[in-house]
């Protein structure tokens, strides 16, 4: 069992929609079963293979630390941003395998968010016993709903 939050961007508004519901749970039904299996005390690296490999037998999409590009107003930059995953296209996955997430870590996924136009981040923190804990961030200012 883990713990979920959901934040919202800095003046985005609270909906009513679980944005991408059933691929969220999806996702995050694979960390749970890497930390079954694993447990905690592994580096990040571990777990980022070993999610990789649960991503592939539970049929989700996914590039592991894809390059997503960056624009400054019309013009591209030549610094990418690399998340280590982006699941069905559309979601942002970071993992971090520490005690405590720390604000750093919440604003990196914010920013990935921002900068890629993505709507939804998942921050999965496998480095807690007994159990992983996650939270969405969603960037509503890019709504579709």
């Amino acid at each position: 069992m883990g713990e979920e939050t959901t934040k919202y961007a800095k003046g985005a508004k609270m909906g009513t929609q679980i944005v991408f519901k059933e691929q969220s749970y999806k996702i995050i039904g694979a960390p749970f079963e890497v930390y079954k299996e694993k447990g905690n005390g592994f580096l990040e690296a571990v777990y980022r293979k070993c999610l990789s490999i649960e991503f592939t037998e539970q049929d989700v999409p996914f590039v592991e630390k894809p390059r997503l590009r960056l624009n400054y107003k019309t013009r591209e930059l030549i610094q990418t941003y690399e998340p280590d995953f982006l699941c069905f296209e559309e979601i942002i996955v970071e993992i971090k395998a520490v005690k405590l997430l720390a604000d750093q870590h919440r604003a990196q996924v914010i920013n990935y968010l921002k900068a890629t136009g993505k709507q939804l981040g998942l921050l999965v923190k496998f480095g807690h016993y007994p159990k992983i804990e996650h939270e969405r961030f969603v960037n509503q200012s890019l709504s579709r709903f």
